[in-house]
């Protein structure tokens, strides 16, 4: 069984590790660098993190949000130019989900806790285009391509939840 809730201090080493065994230097795909300090931060700062655990308190995956203006990391700022969404719209992302998790319905699970947190509001994300798992993902949950944008010669495809762009 998937259980979601939002991230606290003692969740911090276990988040990096899952985004860091994830990123880029490590050959997946996630940019960035996520050592504790920033998950510590993201969490004092009241960014949340929603995470999902099995029945024995294992992570099994992340959703990292943050509201407009917070820490804004180039390739944000660059999506947020392509497409700056509603007034109250939130940054999703990144999320990961650990290897041995993916069929079990991970990402579909902090996405409806995410929702329930941020009731109403649009989410605004960004794919590179070379990652069609995510994006097919993603997809799936209702999400619209709003844009692209070319960020470091790689394109990136802006993702938005906004009821209005559902078909």
């Amino acid at each position: 069984m998937i259980k979601t809730r939002l991230a606290t201090w003692s969740d911090a080493d276990a988040t990096s590790a899952l985004l860091t065994a994830e990123s880029g230097e490590h050959g997946g795909m996630l940019l960035g660098r996520w050592p504790r300090e920033v998950i510590e931060t993201r969490i004092a700062n009241g960014q949340p993190i929603v995470i999902a655990t099995d029945d024995e308190g294992r992570l099994l995956g992340a959703l990292l949000t943050s509201e407009k203006g917070y820490g804004e990391a180039p390739p944000v700022q660059a999506m947020l130019t392509a497409w700056p969404g509603s007034p109250d719209a939130y940054v999703y992302g990144p999320v990961c989900v650990s290897r041995n998790a993916r069929v079990l319905g991970v990402l579909e699970a902090l996405y409806a806790k995410l929702q329930a947190a941020f009731r109403g509001r649009e989410a605004i994300l960004f794919i590179r285009e070379d990652n069609p798992r995510s994006l097919k993902a993603h997809l799936r949950l209702g999400m619209r391509e709003v844009a692209r944008y070319d960020f470091g010669g790689k394109v990136f495809i802006v993702l938005s939840d906004r009821p209005d762009l559902r078909q």
